[in-house]
């Protein structure tokens, strides 16, 4: 399948942080997160889309783990990068192959904690699960961060 395809089999919408995504899940219950109180659904997950050329610019969301899964396509180099800035690292979302070990159809980026994407390929399809459960108020873009307040070590391609 072509990337336009998924995007028009999954009804995908463009993303804030670019690539194409839509919800799939959102749970019914309703958890409270321990550090702030705020209620949250328990779960979401969507389906998301990064097409060659398009990236998913450095994002983070507050109070919420996120679980990303290969599904189809190009593997996706996901970069991570801790709250308060430092050394980013590099993770590569695909199928297993024996010859790129570090390769893995499932990774993790913690609560607050910066995150990046692109694809390696044509398109890379995923799923991210988040929990607690993504709402938009947990969301941020680091471009919208002011330049003094930026973490140190972001690649700034995925600005």
């Amino acid at each position: 399948m072509t990337a336009q395809a998924w995007i028009e089999r999954f009804d995908l919408q463009p993303h804030p942080e670019g690539g194409w995504y839509r919800e799939l899940h959102r749970s019914v219950v309703e958890v409270q997160r321990l550090d702030d109180r705020q209620p949250r659904c328990g779960l979401t997950l969507i389906v998301f889309l990064l097409q060659a050329g398009e990236c998913s610019r450095w994002h983070r969301v507050i109070g919420a783990d996120e679980i990303w899964s290969y599904a189809a396509g190009a593997p996706l180099e996901l970069w991570r990068l801790p709250p308060t800035g430092g050394r980013q690292e590099r993770l590569t979302l695909g199928p297993f192959d024996a010859a790129d070990p570090d390769q893995s159809p499932l990774q993790m980026v913690a609560a607050n904690w910066w995150q990046a994407a692109r694809s390696l390929g044509a398109w890379s399809l995923v799923h991210c699960s988040v929990g607690p459960g993504f709402a938009f108020e947990d969301f941020s873009l680091l471009a919208d961060v002011g330049a003094a307040d930026q973490p140190a070590g972001a690649d700034p391609r995925f600005l």
